[in-house]
């Protein structure tokens, strides 16, 4: 186990006074069980339940009572009842039995002291079977795969990992952070990979391991498809999602089918009920509030850049890289800047957004839009001169802010530019391997601003 960024946010769930049960979310094989058996560690006793083993799950089928039901289990697991506000209780796969969602809100209501985490693969599958769920009685958190600043760690690079967290980067830094940025763009954050890579230094021996995974998304789909044809239309979403990931996509004939468009978007939807993807619709709108048009082209977001690098092929182009921009036309670059944004966002309603101008006469698109007091600032993922930023330039005009983010293969400054119609405005150029680090650089960039005028 290495240390994620997400455990601080556990224990500050954990100290809270009026805590509500945890209901923690993410893709099959992400790390929730690893991380709340590490949080376990902070309690006096720790009870972990596995609703797929009929031994754990059988309480929950007897008996609905609060009392009982924690006394069989605190009896089951030869654990102290007089211990229980010092005793951390996980529910684990609790989707396979689903009335013990309901559980979730008498333990809020019964038993306030109890800390309780519950977690599944395919939790959410389970939210639309007409379950009475505990709304207001419980609260989300999101496990990602392991962001850059997470591999350091596991990887045991705790100088550059206190570097890239320093505001702003030294420059004797950059180069050995771009190093090791490339070796984790290559991989990704899947926390298999990152702990066998961690352990051996052996980039070939995780083939196996990337088939693993993907085989073991496929071999779920019998618990969330109701029927054959479903079952072999998600198993052929989940093999051309991470080969179309970082691109817009058309539901009709995904993946070089023949599938309708409506029963594609269904298996999808599915998909991203567990979070093996984000459907990604554009803002149309330069200003707040976000309002993504669902009737335009998505962008698709999968998991994890290093499943997709597996499934493209590109992982040789990657290694022989100078500029990760310049594989796979900038798609994996870009996607993995994404993931990066996403990372250290535990809440539910998270995720990235993009802008799109859509006309007969010109196209304009802005790789992502960042929330940031008020304000959506534009982020490009992209090497080259300034002057060729035509589309951060049009949406420049559109804001009445004038701060916009670029990430590439550079060094830390920031540039002031001018639109052809004559707007000031100022751009933070940052190499790609900040990504996790954006809201302190906006506090920083927001600094600099203020300091030159």
């Amino acid at each position: 186990m290495f240390d994620r960024n997400i455990l601080k946010e556990l224990q500050l769930w954990l100290e809270k006074p009026d805590r509500k049960p945890l209901v923690l979310r993410g893709a099959r094989q992400v790390g929730k069980t690893t991380v709340v058996r590490e949080l376990g560690k902070q309690c006096k006793q720790f009870i972990y339940l596995n609703l797929e083993l009929e031994e754990d799950r059988k309480p929950f089928e007897q008996f609905t009572n609060v009392p009982i039901l924690l006394q069989t289990v605190f009896l089951l697991k030869n654990k102290l009842l007089s211990e229980k506000e010092n005793t951390l209780l996980f529910i684990d796969e609790i989707q396979e039995h689903p009335p013990a969602l309901n559980i979730l809100r008498y333990l809020y209501e019964q038993e306030p002291a109890l800390p309780v985490i519950a977690a599944g693969s395919t939790l959410e599958t389970a939210f639309d079977k007409n379950i009475h769920f505990p709304v207001g009685r419980v609260e989300y958190k999101i496990l990602r795969p392991a962001s850059f600043l997470e591999f350091l760690g596991a990887n045991g690079e705790m100088v550059a990992l206190e570097k890239l967290q320093e505001i702003p980067l030294p420059d004797y830094a950059q180069d050995t952070l771009q190093r090791l940025f490339h070796t984790y763009a290559l991989t990704g954050g899947m926390p298999e990979v990152v702990s066998h890579y961690a352990h051996n230094k052996d980039l070939t021996a995780l083939v196996s391991i990337y088939d693993s995974l993907l085989t073991s998304y496929a071999d779920d789909v019998e618990k969330y498809a109701n029927t054959s044809q479903q079952v072999q239309l998600i198993r052929h979403a989940i093999r051309s999602v991470f080969g179309e990931a970082g691109k817009r996509i058309t539901f009709e004939g995904f993946g070089h089918s023949s599938y309708r468009s409506r029963d594609v978007k269904e298996a999808l939807i599915m998909l991203e009920k567990t979070f093996l993807i984000q459907l990604i619709y554009p803002q149309t709108n330069a200003t707040l509030p976000l309002m993504p048009d669902q009737k335009k082209k998505p962008r698709l977001q999968a998991l994890d850049t290093g499943l997709l690098n597996y499934m493209a092929g590109i992982q040789t182009d990657i290694i022989q890289s100078e500029d990760l921009n310049s594989v796979y036309n900038g798609t994996m670059i870009e996607h993995l800047v994404g993931q990066e944004i996403l990372a250290h966002q535990y809440l539910s309603l998270s995720s990235l957004y993009f802008w799109v101008r859509e006309k007969s006469t010109s196209n304009a698109e802005v790789d992502y839009l960042y929330p940031y007091e008020g304000k959506l600032i534009p982020i490009e993922v992209k090497s080259g001169a300034t002057g060729k930023l035509k589309s951060l330039h049009i949406f420049m005009d559109m804001v009445p802010h004038n701060m916009a983010i670029r990430f590439y293969a550079g060094n830390i400054h920031i540039s002031q530019l001018v639109t052809p119609s004559g707007k000031t405005y100022y751009l933070l150029n940052l190499p790609y391997f900040l990504a996790t680090q954006l809201e302190a650089y906006m506090n920083w960039f927001q600094k600099q601003i203020h300091i030159a005028n």
